[in-house]
């Protein structure tokens, strides 16, 4: 009953986004998203999330009563309580995924991570036959795989894709849930950020799996003799590819 019409509205904000002689992209660069996210949106695939509402109205140069209702409202109609309880109503389940959506990424993302796993597990024994180990060294292998599947479960399963509204408020510089903690320095997280952040961390946890074997190879291979070189080298690139695009996508979307 209160659920907006993703058709209607894309047709609506592509109407006023046409109007206004902008293109999807330069709507997404006042909104600091992707020209990608604005396309759903006029498709009728996806809806923004709450948090945008005011900027995106701001944008557009409508009212955000005229986002949630789809259509231009006159200055001189009047709205009653209902209607303005419908408003109200329709604002707070717009921005909420369905369970279904949410369910199909979880598998996804779960069996991408099972296939990274495995992948390692495969590059690991292949290590180990061709003798390319060096105890030191390969403990820290070890070590980075085992943080990738722990950032993986995380990232993929259990990470909140949405923060509460209070980080959209308030410059919160740290985040914590149950046992994970995060704090970037110069970072202030916010739901702008948040989905960015999370999935250049994700991105990370299933690459490394697959690419730390690899890297660790060919640094047995450039330093020959010397663990301590190939151990530094390995959890310096990791820590680099780790927090790097975390830091970067932070920062671009803040």
């Amino acid at each position: 009953m209160f659920e907006l019409d993703k058709q209607q509205f894309g047709a609506f904000v592509a109407d006023q986004r046409r109007q206004k002689q902008m293109t999807q992209k330069d709507l997404a660069q006042k909104l600091m998203i992707s020209d990608k996210a604005v396309s759903k949106w006029e498709r009728g695939l996806n809806m923004p999330d709450i948090t945008l509402l005011v900027p995106l109205a701001q944008a557009l140069d409508v009212s955000v009563a005229e986002l949630l209702e789809c259509r231009r409202i006159s200055q001189s109609e009047p709205m009653s309580a209902h209607q303005v309880d419908k408003l109200v109503k329709k604002a707070i389940t717009m921005s909420e995924e369905d369970p279904q959506v949410r369910k199909q990424r979880s598998w996804k993302n779960g069996l991408l991570l099972l296939l990274c796993f495995a992948i390692s597990l495969g590059e690991i024994g292949a290590l180990r036959h061709f003798h390319q180990v060096t105890s030191m060294a390969f403990n820290d292998l070890y070590l980075a795989e085992l943080l990738s599947v722990i950032f993986g479960l995380y990232f993929c399963l259990f990470a909140r894709e949405k923060l509460p509204a209070y980080y959209d408020e308030n410059k919160i510089s740290s985040y914590s849930s149950g046992v994970f903690r995060m704090n970037l320095v110069g970072i202030y997280f916010n739901n702008r950020n948040w989905p960015h952040i999370m999935k250049a961390g994700r991105n990370w946890a299933l690459s490394s799996l697959v690419l730390m074997p690899v890297l660790y190879g060919l640094l047995t291979l450039l330093f020959q003799g010397n663990p301590w070189l190939v151990k530094i080298v390995l959890l310096l690139t990791y820590l680099a590819g780790l927090l790097i695009p975390m830091i970067y996508a932070g920062k671009k979307y803040e």
